[in-house]
């Protein structure tokens, strides 16, 4: 029996980019967290599943160079991801990791391998529901369910997060491993700057080992509150309930006063949790947000500029026909001097 564990990651994330290449002491953050699992006694093979998005060939180098596998699949559909590379590796059972949980614990996974192998279950996760803090997050299954729920499920949610599907206990035998005291308050993952100084600081604390168990970083959290406070008011899983759209905005604010530079667009003066904040494209009086969504654009349809609605043929036409010759150069446009002409004979308004 082939026990592989799949660790999922990328450069691209909408609230903290680039963070698993981000440096901790004199490594990376998922060095540290691909060298904590090599210390495992159950896992056979680690394999790092990216994408084919050109932002993700400097994480495969990176790795490459440092001697870890890793393989590229699709960007949105993680299940699918993660199938390839089961097979490819021939894997029999597959453990799912995330990129985001450099505190993961390889006893934490020894504990729960054997007990999935003993019970001979499907699916065994600590998550559902959680009892340990957020960042030791183990999810274990066979890989022949994976191949089954890649097979039935159509489901957008269920193909970027990869195991909904096989959470179905009439489908799979299922269980959750359960901590004995409800932890699922502390946030020990990495998704936005604050969590990166929290896990920074507790990298610190135990630097140069790196085989500190999850019991230890508790005991710390009990002793010195102060290390795990930046992070404390942001909610569990917070990332797979909120629109691609709110994360980003999320993250203007820490960066930009007041998230733009426009009052007129920003969420907060419409309905903050569910406006789309951000659009990925527009057309007519139709615009989508970073998530695919379409919207009729009923607001201030481009603060009020746009009266000929988004994507005018028209308009599109002259504008990539000046592109095309040209736009800028050391001598006047003469299109110019028909402007002033124009803007001269314009009849005065009411208050001219």
């Amino acid at each position: 029996m082939k026990i592989v564990a799949i660790v999922q990651a990328r450069m691209g994330s909408t609230r903290l980019p680039g963070k698993v290449l981000r440096s901790i002491g004199n490594k990376t953050v998922i060095e540290l967290l691909l060298e904590r699992l090599h210390l495992s006694k159950k896992i056979d093979q680690i394999i790092v599943a990216s994408t084919t998005n050109p932002k993700d060939t400097p994480l495969k180098d990176f790795l490459e160079e440092k001697g870890f596998k890793c393989e590229l699949g699709s960007e949105d559909n993680v299940l699918d991801r993660y199938v390839t590379v089961s097979k490819l590796y021939q894997a029999d059972v597959v453990i799912r990791i995330t990129g985001d949980c450099p505190l993961v614990d390889y006893r934490l996974i020894d504990t729960m391998i054997e007990y999935f192998l003993k019970e001979e279950l499907d699916y065994f996760c600590n998550t559902n529901p959680p009892s340990f803090p957020d960042g030791l997050d183990v999810e274990i299954f066979k890989s022949e369910s994976l191949y089954d729920a890649h097979k039935k499920t159509k489901d957008s949610f269920d193909l970027e997060h990869v195991t909904p599907f096989l959470r179905n206990d009439k489908l799979y035998k299922i269980a959750n491993f359960k901590n004995d005291t409800d932890l699922s308050r502390l946030r020990w993952t990495l998704d936005e700057e604050k969590d990166f100084s929290v896990i920074h600081k507790i990298f610190d604390k135990f630097l140069p080992r790196i085989d500190f168990s999850w019991e230890e970083v508790l005991n710390l959290e009990l002793t010195d509150e102060n290390i795990f406070k930046d992070n404390s008011e942001i909610n569990r899983n917070e990332g797979s309930q909120v629109s691609k759209g709110l994360k980003l905005w999320k993250r203007a604010k820490e960066i930009i006063p007041g998230g733009n530079m426009l009052l007129s667009k920003r969420p907060e003066m419409f309905l903050p949790e569910n406006w789309p904040s951000y659009f990925s494209k527009s057309k007519g009086c139709y615009v989508w947000d970073l998530d695919g969504q379409k919207y009729i654009d009923m607001s201030v349809m481009g603060i009020g500029t746009n009266i000929l609605g988004y994507g005018h043929e028209e308009v599109d036409k002259e504008v990539k026909k000046c592109v095309e010759n040209g736009n800028m150069s050391t001598l006047n446009c003469s299109e110019e001097v028909t402007l002033a002409e124009q803007l001269r004979n314009k009849p005065m308004g009411r208050y001219g």
